[in-house]
């Protein structure tokens, strides 16, 4: 019989991609959604990629905001893959908005995997619990931690950091086999038309939204490739109680609109980078915009060594990605040819 895995946040952009993998490696999914409404989404997004071995697919509902459901969810499960956090397009005003669901949210289940008698886990977290901007432009890898006391530190990197470290607190506590995935920006072509923020920036820049482009860069991983890690953290034992970066390389905003350019010439892509001055001023309407301001100057780069050393990873490039994201986008009638 397989092996079970619960799957949370299911309809999610990285977490279809995880349960295509893991369904393909011969284990069940169980996957959480908000809205059992969506099943037939999910179901829809892997049915033509699933292999004639796969394992089995089902749904339970629950939310990170209420126990309901949770108990029902773990019942059964050899494992829990933890995908689901609130992923914003634009920082809210109030940054607990998306600090207490990550940080609640992830005890809730962890609270209920324990509860239940499971003990491996693997967490979705996020370069941005890793990037310390107190040391901008440096190589920073899984020892590193963002600092949440920093003024320019976003909402969304407090909420994914407090919430992996309170990860991190309950598993040495209640002695849960835990492992986070930290990936960069999530590029890479989505399984169906419902794929979330992470493909915006794609979206933005090939309608040539903005004439100029601001200058930072992101560390940049394919979803494939996140998905992966997710299954090979699952498969070995000798990941548990480790981090581990998900990220190709770093490209530059303005290395982005170049490479985009090379591929759709003839679109009004930006290959110049704005000046800051301008951009705080459109931050003032363009809530975007503003969400990058602390960012600016910053080449955020990170190490990926220890994900190719101990998983064996050989990542997709950022440019691949890039363009895979693109090609997808423009394909799917996303971006007029």
């Amino acid at each position: 019989m397989a092996e079970q895995v619960l799957l949370t946040g299911a309809s999610g952009f990285i977490a279809k991609h995880v349960a295509l993998r893991l369904l393909n490696a011969g284990y069940d999914v169980r996957g959480t959604l908000r809205r059992l409404d969506r099943a037939d989404e999910v179901r829809a997004a892997l049915a033509p990629h699933l292999g004639d071995r796969a394992g089995t697919l089902s749904f339970v509902q629950a939310d990170l905001e209420a126990d309901a459901g949770w108990t029902e969810a773990m019942a059964g499960v050899a494992a829990l893959v933890h995908t689901a956090s609130p992923f914003p397009v634009a920082q809210p005003r109030d940054a607990n908005l998306l600090i207490r669901p990550a940080v609640e949210g992830t005890r809730r289940v962890l609270k209920a995997a324990q509860a239940a008698g499971l003990k491996r886990v693997v967490l979705t977290s996020s370069t941005a619990a890793v990037i310390n901007d107190g040391k901008p432009n440096t190589l920073q890898d899984e020892a590193d931690w963002c600092d949440v006391t920093l003024p320019e530190t976003t909402a969304y990197a407090k909420s994914k950091t407090l919430a992996e470290r309170s990860a991190w607190e309950y598993a040495r506590a209640s002695g849960l086999a835990l492992t986070t995935i930290n990936p960069g920006l999530v590029l890479g072509p989505p399984l169906d038309e419902h794929y979330g923020t992470s493909l915006y920036l794609v979206e933005r820049i090939l309608k040539g939204r903005d004439p100029m482009l601001p200058a930072i860069g992101f560390p940049i991983v394919d979803v494939r490739d996140v998905a992966e890690m997710h299954l090979r953290a699952l498969q070995r034992p000798a990941t548990e109680g480790r981090r581990y970066i998900a990220a190709a390389g770093t490209l530059a905003m303005v290395d982005i609109g170049l490479v985009l350019k090379a591929a759709y010439p003839v679109r009004r892509i930006p290959t110049r980078v704005a000046p800051n001055l301008l951009l705080r001023a459109l931050a003032l309407v363009d809530p975007g915009v503003r969400a990058i301001l602390p960012k600016l100057g910053h080449l955020d780069r990170v190490s990926n060594a220890r994900a190719v050393q101990e998983m064996g990873m050989e990542f997709v490039a950022p440019k691949a990605a890039l363009l895979a994201s693109a090609d997808w986008l423009v394909k799917h009638g996303r971006i007029w040819a």
